[in-house]
Protein backbone atom coordinates (compact mmCIF):
# COMPACT_ATOMS: atom_id res chain seq x y z
CA UNK A 1 0.00 0.00 0.00
CA UNK A 2 1.54 3.28 -1.06
CA UNK A 3 0.80 6.44 1.59
CA UNK A 4 -0.68 8.50 -1.26
CA UNK A 5 -3.85 6.41 -2.43
CA UNK A 6 -5.84 4.99 0.19
CA UNK A 7 -9.45 5.07 1.33
CA UNK A 8 -11.05 4.40 4.24
CA UNK A 9 -13.48 1.82 4.60
CA UNK A 10 -16.55 2.86 6.18
CA UNK A 11 -17.85 1.16 9.11
CA UNK A 12 -21.00 0.27 8.44
CA UNK A 13 -22.49 -3.20 7.95
CA UNK A 14 -26.11 -4.17 6.82
CA UNK A 15 -28.45 -2.31 4.14
CA UNK A 16 -31.90 -2.00 5.28
CA UNK A 17 -33.52 1.04 5.55
CA UNK A 18 -33.61 1.60 9.44
CA UNK A 19 -30.37 3.37 10.24
CA UNK A 20 -28.42 2.46 13.75
CA UNK A 21 -25.38 4.29 14.64
CA UNK A 22 -23.14 3.67 17.62
CA UNK A 23 -20.96 6.18 18.39
CA UNK A 24 -17.44 4.21 20.44
CA UNK A 25 -14.86 4.94 22.60
CA UNK A 26 -12.43 1.49 21.78
CA UNK A 27 -11.62 1.28 25.40
CA UNK A 28 -14.59 2.67 26.82
CA UNK A 29 -16.28 -0.62 28.64
CA UNK A 30 -19.67 0.44 28.22
CA UNK A 31 -18.45 1.07 24.24
CA UNK A 32 -16.96 -2.47 24.42
CA UNK A 33 -20.21 -4.09 25.76
CA UNK A 34 -21.91 -2.21 22.54
CA UNK A 35 -19.57 -3.39 19.89
CA UNK A 36 -19.50 -7.11 21.36
CA UNK A 37 -23.40 -7.33 20.54
CA UNK A 38 -23.64 -5.80 17.18
CA UNK A 39 -23.53 -8.84 15.21
CA UNK A 40 -26.64 -10.32 16.92
CA UNK A 41 -28.34 -6.92 16.25
CA UNK A 42 -27.80 -7.88 12.24
CA UNK A 43 -28.56 -11.38 13.07
CA UNK A 44 -31.97 -10.75 15.18
CA UNK A 45 -32.77 -7.50 13.15
CA UNK A 46 -31.66 -8.47 9.58
CA UNK A 47 -29.17 -6.91 7.23
CA UNK A 48 -31.74 -6.25 5.18
CA UNK A 49 -34.05 -4.06 7.53
CA UNK A 50 -31.26 -2.37 9.21
CA UNK A 51 -27.66 -0.56 8.29
CA UNK A 52 -25.44 -0.39 11.38
CA UNK A 53 -22.69 2.49 11.22
CA UNK A 54 -20.00 2.09 13.19
CA UNK A 55 -18.82 5.72 14.51
CA UNK A 56 -15.43 6.00 16.76
CA UNK A 57 -15.75 8.79 19.03
CA UNK A 58 -12.17 9.35 21.20
CA UNK A 59 -12.36 10.57 24.34
CA UNK A 60 -9.06 12.01 25.87
CA UNK A 61 -10.08 10.92 29.20
CA UNK A 62 -8.95 7.00 27.92
CA UNK A 63 -5.14 8.31 27.71
CA UNK A 64 -4.99 6.20 24.07
CA UNK A 65 -7.95 6.39 22.41
CA UNK A 66 -6.40 9.08 19.61
CA UNK A 67 -3.23 6.23 18.94
CA UNK A 68 -6.00 2.95 18.93
CA UNK A 69 -8.78 5.56 17.23
CA UNK A 70 -6.02 5.85 14.66
CA UNK A 71 -5.21 2.32 14.72
CA UNK A 72 -8.57 1.09 13.75
CA UNK A 73 -9.21 3.60 10.92
CA UNK A 74 -6.06 2.55 9.46
CA UNK A 75 -7.11 -1.01 9.21
CA UNK A 76 -10.10 0.43 6.99
CA UNK A 77 -7.47 0.98 4.67
CA UNK A 78 -6.18 -2.18 4.15
CA UNK A 79 -7.27 -5.51 2.47
CA UNK A 80 -10.13 -6.61 4.15
CA UNK A 81 -11.27 -3.10 4.86
CA UNK A 82 -14.13 -2.96 7.93
CA UNK A 83 -13.62 -6.09 7.99
CA UNK A 84 -10.06 -5.38 8.87
CA UNK A 85 -11.05 -2.52 11.25
CA UNK A 86 -13.30 -4.75 13.15
CA UNK A 87 -10.84 -7.58 13.84
CA UNK A 88 -8.27 -4.47 14.80
CA UNK A 89 -11.40 -3.12 17.13
CA UNK A 90 -12.50 -7.01 18.31
CA UNK A 91 -8.59 -7.14 19.30
CA UNK A 92 -9.20 -3.73 22.05
CA UNK A 93 -12.09 -5.40 23.35
CA UNK A 94 -10.75 -8.31 24.00
CA UNK A 95 -7.83 -6.77 25.77
CA UNK A 96 -9.24 -3.29 27.28
CA UNK A 97 -7.63 -3.06 30.24
CA UNK A 98 -4.21 -3.62 27.84
CA UNK A 99 -4.54 -0.78 26.59
CA UNK A 100 -6.35 1.65 29.18
CA UNK A 101 -4.92 3.22 32.37
CA UNK A 102 -6.49 2.53 36.42
CA UNK A 103 -8.48 5.03 36.86
CA UNK A 104 -7.78 7.14 33.68
CA UNK A 105 -4.43 8.63 35.30
CA UNK A 106 -1.47 5.68 36.19
CA UNK A 107 -0.85 2.09 36.38
CA UNK A 108 1.37 0.13 34.11
CA UNK A 109 0.60 1.59 30.73
CA UNK A 110 2.36 5.41 31.90
CA UNK A 111 5.38 3.58 30.29
CA UNK A 112 4.42 2.32 27.24
CA UNK A 113 4.80 4.49 24.00
CA UNK A 114 1.99 4.51 21.45
CA UNK A 115 4.33 2.46 19.05
CA UNK A 116 4.37 -0.09 21.88
CA UNK A 117 0.43 0.61 21.70
CA UNK A 118 0.62 -0.50 18.35
CA UNK A 119 2.66 -3.50 18.52
CA UNK A 120 -0.06 -4.68 20.80
CA UNK A 121 -2.47 -4.39 18.80
CA UNK A 122 -0.98 -5.86 15.74
CA UNK A 123 -0.21 -8.45 18.17
CA UNK A 124 -3.76 -9.53 19.56
CA UNK A 125 -5.28 -8.48 16.36
CA UNK A 126 -2.63 -10.26 13.57
CA UNK A 127 -3.08 -7.00 11.35
CA UNK A 128 0.41 -5.19 10.45
CA UNK A 129 -1.28 -1.58 11.08
CA UNK A 130 2.49 0.13 11.69
CA UNK A 131 2.21 1.74 7.54
CA UNK A 132 -1.13 2.36 7.27
CA UNK A 133 -1.34 4.23 10.84
CA UNK A 134 1.66 6.40 9.60
CA UNK A 135 -0.69 7.73 6.20
CA UNK A 136 0.01 11.19 6.46
CA UNK A 137 -3.62 12.60 5.94
CA UNK A 138 -5.19 9.84 8.20
CA UNK A 139 -5.90 11.99 10.24
CA UNK A 140 -8.67 13.69 8.03
CA UNK A 141 -10.99 10.47 8.73
CA UNK A 142 -10.52 10.74 12.59
CA UNK A 143 -11.61 14.26 12.59
CA UNK A 144 -14.82 13.16 10.52
CA UNK A 145 -15.35 10.93 13.00
CA UNK A 146 -15.23 13.40 15.64
CA UNK A 147 -16.96 16.49 14.30
CA UNK A 148 -19.80 14.20 12.68
CA UNK A 149 -20.36 13.74 16.46
CA UNK A 150 -20.22 16.93 17.55
CA UNK A 151 -22.66 17.85 14.75
CA UNK A 152 -24.99 15.64 16.52
CA UNK A 153 -24.60 16.79 20.41
CA UNK A 154 -22.41 13.45 21.05
CA UNK A 155 -19.25 13.75 23.68
CA UNK A 156 -19.70 10.90 25.21
CA UNK A 157 -19.79 6.65 24.19
CA UNK A 158 -21.83 4.78 23.54
CA UNK A 159 -24.19 6.94 22.34
CA UNK A 160 -27.13 6.15 20.00
CA UNK A 161 -28.75 6.74 17.31
CA UNK A 162 -31.24 5.84 15.16
CA UNK A 163 -32.42 7.43 11.72
CA UNK A 164 -30.63 10.78 12.69
CA UNK A 165 -31.69 11.05 15.91
CA UNK A 166 -30.12 10.76 19.10
CA UNK A 167 -31.74 7.60 21.42
CA UNK A 168 -30.77 9.06 25.38
CA UNK A 169 -32.94 6.05 26.36
CA UNK A 170 -31.26 3.82 24.63
CA UNK A 171 -28.18 1.95 27.11
CA UNK A 172 -25.40 -0.28 26.18
CA UNK A 173 -26.78 -2.32 29.12
CA UNK A 174 -30.13 -3.04 27.35
CA UNK A 175 -30.70 -6.91 25.52
CA UNK A 176 -30.06 -6.68 21.52
CA UNK A 177 -33.75 -7.24 21.67
CA UNK A 178 -35.01 -4.24 22.86
CA UNK A 179 -32.34 -2.80 20.21
CA UNK A 180 -34.31 -4.49 17.65
CA UNK A 181 -37.75 -3.59 18.88
CA UNK A 182 -36.83 0.29 18.61
CA UNK A 183 -35.04 -0.22 15.30
CA UNK A 184 -37.68 -2.93 13.88
CA UNK A 185 -40.95 -3.16 16.15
Amino acid sequence: MTTTSWRADPLVWGTGPRVFEAFLEPTCPYSVRTFSKLNALLEQAGVDKITVKMRLQSQPWHLYSGVIVRSILAASTLEGGKETAKKVMAAVAAHREEFEFERHAGGPNMDVTPNQIIERLERYSGVALKEAFAIPDLDREIKWHCKYARQNGIHVSPTFMIDGLVRPDMSSGDDVEAWVKLLIG
